[in-house]
């Protein structure tokens, strides 16, 4: 490896600090030069909506000794706004202009804005730095009213942390069913039953028209078909935004985010980009996916070293995600996909269960399990080897995952047809 070689890396969150420590893992010895754009250091972003009414919301992803003990450069509250590429240089906000010899963009993403008129007003609130999650704690108190605007995994797991304090929670979804970009039908039906059952009220199918306010602050979302939801706040999570300006300024290609190969290579040679900025190919999906998840900045990071050092490029993994909702922690591998039919494993009623979605050909697309880490393990397993099941031996929670590949292409689930 060449000790010269400058690697800068704009972005600090999850993938730019993972990529920055396998790199020095591996015994890269060149520069290492981390641009941030906050003034903390770098910390994971997960428990901001899944423990922002604790103190643990607050983890660090390393101690402030790491980046000097590794000679890492961490250049907080400075980040990256422009990129020559001619010149191959990196211009931060400070007017300070670093030369690379490879680039990183890690700038990650940020919540979708909610386009209606009162979105301004004091009270409405996003979710994704730590002064977000500080407000929001403040402001969730015993018997405060909150409306969550999105039933995706984070307004999900803001409504279960709120009705845990005590508050009177609402989620206004416009699709039909909670997580309906993100998971199956099945699951939307058990999570919507466990979230009702504690007492947080679910209104779908609905659009937001107006956010009403008193004396600059929220009071109310008044719906499209003109009911009013009264809050005290109102927290909106309706997905997110690839932080690519960056990326578009310098010319590199973008889709709805940074165009990746399967190696995080962009249509430059000489910059690469990781996490949840990318659009990135995936062998096992076969074509450009955005994966909004923490294993899938991990991987990228580990793509990019393997890159920079000059190491094999390692197998894409099986995408999976994870989310903490009350007592139940979910896990789910795969991505949902079209023309697959589940097999329910176990009782929701119990607290524990998987959904494994079978093709026509019996193989697992996806699994999305509660409070069932070993069938999730198994699980993703026979994803990613495309493992054909056995229907009835797996809808038998007395039956070992071991035992419930099937033996044979025509094995008695096939040609009874059994479903769920």
């Amino acid at each position: 490896m060449d000790p010269t070689h400058t690697v800068a890396i704009a972005g600090a969150g999850q993938a730019g600090v993972t990529l920055a420590a396998l790199l020095r893992q591996q015994r890269f010895t060149g520069r290492i030069v981390l641009f941030g754009a906050e003034s903390v250091l770098p910390y994971q972003r997960p428990p901001l909506s899944k423990k922002y009414d604790s103190a643990d919301h607050v983890q660090w992803l390393r101690p402030e000794s790491f980046y000097a003990d590794n000679d890492i450069e961490l250049r907080p509250a400075d980040p990256v706004v422009r990129i020559d590429r001619a010149a191959r240089t990196a211009s931060t906000r400070s007017g300070f202009t670093l030369s690379y010899d490879t680039l990183v963009i890690a700038t990650g993403a940020s919540p979708r804005a909610l386009p209606t008129p009162g979105a301004e007003l004091r009270g409405v609130l996003a979710l994704r730095t730590l002064g977000d999650a500080g407000e929001l704690r403040t402001a969730v108190l015993a018997g405060a009213r909150l409306a969550v605007v999105g039933a995706g995994y984070v307004g999900l797991e803001v409504a279960a942390a709120a009705r845990a304090r005590g508050c009177e929670v609402t989620v206004i979804e416009r699709e039909d069913r909670i997580l309906a970009r993100v998971a199956s039908p099945e699951l939307s039906r058990i999570l919507t039953d466990g979230h009702r059952a504690r007492g947080t009220r679910i209104v779908t199918g609905v659009t937001v028209a107006e956010l009403l306010g008193r004396d600059g602050r929220v009071r109310a979302v008044r719906l499209g078909d003109g009911r009013e939801i009264d809050c005290d706040t109102a927290i909106v999570g309706i997905g997110a935004v690839p932080e690519d300006g960056l990326a578009r300024s310098a010319g590199l290609d973008c889709a709805a985010g940074i165009v990746v190969d399967g190696a995080a290579r962009t249509s430059d040679p000489h910059i690469l980009a990781i996490g949840d900025v990318t659009r990135r190919w995936h062998d096992g999906l076969g074509g450009l996916v955005r994966l909004e998840s923490i294993p899938s900045a991990t991987e990228q990071a580990k793509q990019a070293a393997a890159v920079i050092t000059g190491a094999p490029i390692p197998p894409h993994e099986v995408p999976w995600f994870w989310s903490s909702q009350f007592d139940l922690e979910m896990k789910m591998a795969g991505v949902p996909t079209p023309g697959t039919e589940a097999v329910l494993r176990g009782d929701p009623g119990t607290g524990s269960c998987a959904l494994f979605h079978l093709d026509a050909d019996d193989i697992p697309r996806t699994v999305e399990t509660i409070n069932a880490t070993a069938d999730f393990m198994a699980g993703r397993k026979f994803v990613g080897n495309r493992t054909p099941l056995n229907r009835i031996a797996l809808a038998d929670i007395g039956t070992p995952m071991r035992e419930v590949a099937a033996q044979r292409p025509d094995h008695p689930s096939v040609a009874t047809g059994a479903r769920t």
